[in-house]
């Protein structure tokens, strides 16, 4: 599970890694449930010229949290900032986002889970060695607030991980172990672009040996 992370903070790394254009100004750059992160989807055909035609891909700004359009108010966004790929598709929270393809990527510098390695809780940021951003996967929607207004927002998918030689590391000794699912590059087209029916395909861990911890 990952409730804190670090969005890209470099525009110009992350306009080239993930093939963008603009990068929202309202976004921040370290998340928490309910704050305005940044995520990245396929172009939409009413926003065909906001996003970048060559890549197929657009930045925008969103909630970080899933907030469905039958919610009454963003509060939600603290209990469905993960998505559990096992029961995405069956959850009230998610399954409208998972059935309509709402595929996304969100772009990270590093997430930060609790290290037990110590017999105690400490916090662990977690990054790529090669000093390249993630892009974890995820999923959008768009709720309409009282006042009329469209907000964004958007979930991270998560895998079971209790056999990784990194993340079984982190949460509660008793707890299952969980970790976001961190695409490759060369996945990313195809993981906004495939159907539905074969989106699972992507959901596999990072190996460990790509991915470094820092405690502090």
């Amino acid at each position: 599970m990952c409730a804190h992370y670090e969005s890209c903070k470099n525009p110009e790394k992350l306009k080239q890694h993930f093939g963008i254009d603009t990068v929202p100004e309202a976004a921040k750059s370290d998340l928490w449930p309910g704050y305005l992160g940044l995520f990245i989807r396929r172009n939409q055909p009413e926003d065909a010229s906001t996003g970048d035609a060559e890549s197929g891909r657009e930045a925008l700004a969103g909630s970080f949290g899933l907030i469905p359009h039958w919610a009454n108010d963003t509060k939600i966004a603290r209990n469905t900032y993960n998505a559990r790929a096992e029961t995405v598709a069956e959850k009230p929270s998610f399954r409208d986002a998972w059935r309509l393809g709402r595929k996304c990527i969100i772009p990270a510098d590093a997430i930060y889970e609790p290290d037990w390695r110590s017999g105690k809780a400490v916090p662990a940021r977690i990054s790529r060695t090669d000093g390249q951003p993630m892009g974890i996967a995820g999923l959008w929607t768009a709720w309409k607030t009282p006042k009329g207004e469209i907000l964004r927002s958007y979930t991270m998918l998560t895998i079971n991980a209790d056999t990784h030689a990194l993340m079984n590391q982190f949460h509660k000794p008793a707890d299952e172990k969980r970790m976001v699912v961190i695409l490759q590059e060369n996945q990313y087209d195809d993981w906004l672009n495939t159907p539905m029916n074969q989106a699972r395909e992507f959901l596999k861990p990072f190996p460990a040996d790509s991915l470094s911890c820092d405690t502090r």
